[in-house]
């Protein structure tokens, strides 16, 4: 009940301008609302939490600290109210008649002065209360405050230019905003509405938040308390409900960091990797905090695209938010935040590369596609993450892997490339011609086997002063071996290649004598070495039905095999037949190559040599 007339007072000049941004513009989400209420009760409650340390006599000192929602769906009114500090007539005029006068923004400034700082506190503009108008056909702000010696008082407008406060008799301390809500607006008095807000903005307020007597905030906010403290099931427990997950996380680093910024970030390395699975791309999924209160539920670019996979939170007290505490107003900040987290969590995965390496492996397994697309595109931490990729090789066993470090702990002294092939699999690489040379010369070569290795190859470019080289390039160059009894001489070599020529005329680009066969016949080398077959086959895909780059092809021999010594007999003696074969054995090389394109002419050909068998 009121004891005394209400009093009608006009808002500051600039208000109505002010709810007219607010309403139309500043937020984009109406939903916003709620949180901004409730962080609001929860600066009230810290407030009054601090008050109690210095003063003894405060009303209703057995009251909880907590914040309670209520939502009636029949009145259209949905209530936020909190037992905290409370305000008084003057301060209900000040802090809701003034524009952007910020009472949590005055308290920082006065515990500053005093030497303390208390984080807690969340509002910082004193425009969040406004955020209720977006919504509201009327507001009720009841308030009693925490000196026994003040009465309440109940604040009521229709956000139109004017305000009443009148006093309220037995009004227990904190405040009470009573929001009847404009017909469109209905869905804010649905309790499972409501939930599903206050879960995604304030499930880590530091106080309980009651919707309707039920919890609704039982999670902590465990990034911002010691990890020694908390145990698994917790951390996994907070995983699952941070990250809408099933599966337990592989991976988790936790850390706080003072310098160059504020940061306490708590992150997860899910099991599996969905997009390898085929599902949609990874949206960015480490939420930013500021205060345990969410302001982007996925920022774009708090991290790399290339971390899409971490799921977790970042909280930031440093951060300057804007107005709307939506966005930020420096990204020169966001930036500074992306760079340190994502040097720290390189870091945590090349301590787990040294210290776990089965585990390392593992997660290799799944999410090493994200480690290869940061090699390839992400210039800032390209020497870290390269450190990170792992690969067979000829010297590996199968499913087994090494490092590039690794690898070059290996070379002699005189190799100066560190070499790689790319192909479907193991068995594919092992048993194609291009190996041969480098197992005869005892140099690893590191095997590829996805379509995205070329690239990242060609991007990364070289290690620790070694170039990268494919071993299936054209201008590989490799010592000379012994050559044995029975191999063809250097003038039939020459005539042989000078004939091959002529026999394949366009189709080949340049045939000659190879120092890397040791077995095989031929060995088909693109002469394009800025279109890979790989390469080729990718723009070929998106290039259907336009003009196709003309294929370059070199032809290596090795004047060892007895097939190429029965074809220089051959190209004397019976010319036609030794033309088919070399045509053959070209086709052969091409498909070990991955390049030809056209299988018909092979085949047509292959039945005329089966008819003269």
């Amino acid at each position: 009940m009121s004891k005394t007339t209400p009093q009608k007072f006009e808002f500051q000049a600039e208000i109505k301008q002010l709810l007219d941004i607010v309403i139309h513009s500043l937020y984009t989400e109406k939903e916003i609302f709620v949180r901004e209420l409730v962080s609001n009760a929860s600066d009230a409650l810290e407030k009054l939490r601090h008050t109690q340390i210095t003063e003894k006599d405060i009303l209703d000192d057995s009251l909880e600290l907590e914040v309670n929602v209520t939502t009636d769906d029949k009145a259209k009114t949905i209530t936020i109210q909190d037992f905290g500090i409370g305000m008084t007539r003057a301060e209900l005029v000040e802090n809701l008649g003034t524009i952007a006068h910020s009472g949590s923004k005055a308290f920082l400034k006065s515990l500053s002065e005093g030497g303390a700082k208390n984080t807690n506190l969340i509002g910082q503009f004193g425009v969040g209360f406004y955020s209720a108008f977006m919504v509201a056909e009327s507001v009720k702000v009841y308030s009693r405050s925490w000196n026994k010696a003040e009465p309440g008082h109940v604040w009521t407008s229709d956000g139109s230019g004017s305000y009443e406060i009148e006093e309220s008799e037995d009004e227990r301390r904190g405040t009470k905003v009573v929001i009847k809500l404009k017909k469109e607006c209905g869905d804010y008095a649905q309790d499972s509405t409501v939930k599903s807000i206050l879960e995604r903005y304030s499930a880590f307020v530091s106080f309980p938040i009651n919707l309707n007597a039920k919890r609704v905030n039982t999670v902590q906010a465990l990034w911002l308390r010691n990890k020694k403290e908390i145990k698994d099931e917790e951390y996994t427990e907070f995983y699952k409900f941070q990250s809408h997950a099933f599966d337990d996380p592989r991976l988790r680093l936790h850390f706080s960091a003072d310098a160059p910024l504020s940061i306490n970030a708590l992150l997860f390395v899910p099991k599996t990797n969905t997009e390898k699975m085929g599902f949609s791309r990874l949206e960015p999924s480490v939420s930013l905090y500021c205060r345990k209160v969410m302001i982007d539920a996925k920022p774009k670019d708090l991290l790399p695209e290339w971390l899409r996979f971490i799921k977790g939170v970042v909280d930031s007290e440093d951060l300057p938010l804007n107005i709307s505490r939506e966005t930020m107003q420096d990204k020169a900040l966001i930036d500074k935040l992306n760079k340190v987290i994502t040097k720290r969590f390189l870091k945590f995965l090349e301590d787990q590369a040294k210290k776990h390496v089965d585990t390392y492996n593992e997660f290799y397994g799944e999410f090493g596609i994200f480690l290869k697309e940061g090699a390839a595109m992400d210039f800032a931490h390209k020497d870290q993450i390269v450190k990170l990729l792992r690969f067979e090789s000829s010297l590996t066993e199968k499913d087994k892997t090494t490092s590039l470090e690794d690898y070059v702990s290996r070379m002699g002294a005189e190799q100066k490339e560190i070499y790689y092939l790319v192909g479907p699999n193991r068995a594919s690489i092992e048993s194609g011609p291009y190996l041969e040379g480098f197992k005869a010369r005892n140099l690893e070569v590191l095997f590829c086997y996805e379509a995205v290795d070329e690239y990242v190859m060609s991007n990364v470019r070289e290690f620790d002063g070694k170039k990268l080289t494919g071993a299936d390039h054209s201008d590989v160059k490799l010592s000379n071996l012994d050559q044995p009894e029975g191999a063809l001489s250097k003038d039939e070599v020459e005539a042989l290649t000078k004939w091959l020529k002529e026999s394949l005329g366009e189709r080949v680009n340049e045939v000659k004598s190879s120092d890397r066969l040791v077995d095989s016949p031929a060995l088909a080398l693109n002469a394009d070495q800025f279109m890979s077959p790989h390469m080729r086959r990718m723009m070929k895909a998106m290039n259907k039905g336009g003009e196709e780059t003309p294929l370059k092809v070199n032809l290596e021999i090795n004047p060892r095999a007895a097939l190429m010594k029965r074809v220089y007999d051959l190209h004397t003696a019976e010319p036609e037949k030794a033309g088919m074969i070399a045509g053959q054995i070209f086709d052969n090389a091409l498909i070990s190559a991955g390049l030809l394109e056209d299988a018909t002419p092979m085949v047509a050909r292959l039945y005329k040599l089966l008819e003269q068998v």
